[in-house]
């Protein structure tokens, strides 16, 4: 098996065995056999990984959500009377605005998310079942998201 044909669990557990040998050790025989389930998790006091990587995304996204508004309301001030002026600067700022961490959670999420909820997979379409009647992935933030939500136009 290639490096890249190994399960994000498989990926994990082979970095974890490279810096602890003893991390197999570690986990008793019978956690590695019992049934892990959300009320188990919840009765225990701990919020599993999947539960937790969300709210830092809805929690990242509202950042950048905020500062792209206070960013968006000083730029129109500035370009009060210029709206090309203020659709160039803006397109500019939006090309340059940073998402790594968020994004980075959304990539982990969508790696990993399907797993750690156990989701059975659609054997018509052999994808992950759809939640609610949507997909669990998420979409990475990216300029055209700025562009949607604060677009270059001056009112």
């Amino acid at each position: 098996m290639a490096a890249d044909d190994h399960t994000p669990v498989e990926r994990l557990l082979a970095r974890k065995s490279e810096h602890d040998e003893t991390y197999a050790q570690k986990i008793s025989q019978r956690a590695a056999q019992s049934q892990r389930s959300l009320e188990g998790y919840l009765q225990a006091g701990n919020r599993p990984r999947w539960m937790e990587r969300l709210g830092e995304i809805e929690a990242g996204v509202a950042a950048a959500r905020r500062r792209l508004e206070r960013a968006y309301d000083a730029l129109r001030s500035e370009y009060a009377g210029d709206p090309e002026g203020f659709a160039i600067r803006w397109h500019e700022i939006a090309t340059t605005w940073s998402f790594d961490d968020v994004n980075l959670l959304i990539e982990q999420h969508n790696e990993w998310f399907p797993i750690e909820r156990r989701l059975p997979v659609n054997p018509r379409t052999r994808d992950y079942v759809l939640i609610n009647g949507k997909s669990y992935r998420r979409d990475p933030l990216t300029p055209d998201w700025i562009l949607t939500h604060f677009p270059p136009r001056l009112p």
